[in-house]
């Protein structure tokens, strides 16, 4: 017998069901296609560095996103709620594509990056953010990103300071005193707890 048609295949699966009902296609996200629930459930189910921290649990991307917003919030008072939304879910994305480690998302190139981007602007015009924020406010959310990196590499991921520091920066010491519950926020905590604390936090900073 010959062999099948390739042209007779079904074509390759580009989309996600979620547990919403969601189908979100992956190559073009629709902001229709996104909800909060299924961003916490993804997000509180995946691990920061690769898993390769102290605790019992994973320190999870739910959590470093709970961390970003309270240091954007305590260096920057009276930001908007819209702004500090926009750092909670600054790496919602990885709900579906995972939290790739910097250096394997730089060996992949500009098309991954393209792709998150894409992600990330869904996201945002779902939530009633702009798909592209203000510069201004990307860099503040950039660097409160960093500050918590800083903090996460040296409580929990086994870098040294002068390790962390080479590759986030040291964070001065407002950054971290301005937020009074960093040391909880560094806690790892189960899954059920980081995705209960997400959509509380989404909650409280949407009015929903």
């Amino acid at each position: 017998m010959g062999e099948a048609n390739p042209s007779s295949a079904p074509a390759a699966r580009a989309w996600q069901r979620m547990l919403s009902g969601r189908r979100l296609d992956l190559l073009n996200p629709a902001p229709r296609d996104i909800e909060i629930a299924d961003i916490a459930l993804g997000l509180a189910r995946v691990a920061r560095w690769n898993g390769q921290t102290l605790g019992p649990h994973a320190f999870s991307v739910a959590q470093h996103a709970l961390l970003v917003e309270a240091i954007l919030r305590a260096e920057n008072p009276g930001m908007e709620r819209r702004w500090l939304l926009a750092g909670l879910l600054h790496d919602a994305p990885e709900y579906v594509i995972g939290d790739l480690i910097s250096p394997f998302k730089a060996a992949l190139g500009l098309d991954y990056k393209a792709f998150e981007v894409r992600l990330l602007e869904a996201i945002y015009v779902r939530f009633g953010l702009p798909a592209r924020l203000p510069e201004a406010i990307f860099a503040k959310i950039k660097a409160s990103d960093r500050v918590a990196a800083y903090l996460e590499a040296t409580r929990l991921a086994g870098f040294s300071a002068a390790e962390a520091e080479t590759y986030f920066g040291r964070p001065g010491t407002a950054s971290t005193e301005a937020v009074s519950d960093v040391e909880t926020l560094l806690v790892p905590l189960s899954t059920a707890e980081a995705e209960a604390r997400f959509l509380s936090r989404f909650k409280s900073l949407t009015g929903s």
